[in-house]
């Protein structure tokens, strides 16, 4: 099965994802930046799927989805997941390019859905 990078620039969020990811049989990879992440992207043609963290400091996530679509990776799905879940944020993530959008706190049962979708 191909890997879920995580691209948070919070640790704990990272720990805690990794965590109930790996303990449902799924392998991750992470990253604390967007940079980093696409660095992984461009050198790990096992990731399936992107968890972003939409509010980062170096590229937020809207400045990720584009990087990445205008890249030779520009058809892995990308999942935003997101702290503020305000009206309107779920169609700002889609129309960037995101395939997916989860809010903060991760609904498991949700995002294990859409990792199983896209994961097939």
């Amino acid at each position: 099965m191909k890997k879920v990078l995580i691209i948070d620039d919070d640790s704990r969020n990272i720990f805690a994802l990794k965590a109930v990811l790996k303990a449902k049989g799924y392998s991750c990879v992470t990253a604390n930046s967007a940079q980093s992440g696409i660095e992984i992207l461009d050198n790990d043609n096992d990731v399936g799927i992107v968890l972003l963290d939409m509010m980062m400091p170096d590229m937020d996530g809207y400045q990720t989805i584009e990087t990445i679509r205008q890249g030779a990776h520009n058809a892995i799905p990308i999942v935003s997941v997101t702290a503020q879940a305000m009206q309107g944020d779920r169609e700002k993530c889609l129309a960037a390019g995101a395939d997916e959008y989860v809010s903060k706190p991760i609904d498991v049962d949700q995002l294990l859905m859409i990792l199983n979708d896209h994961l097939k």
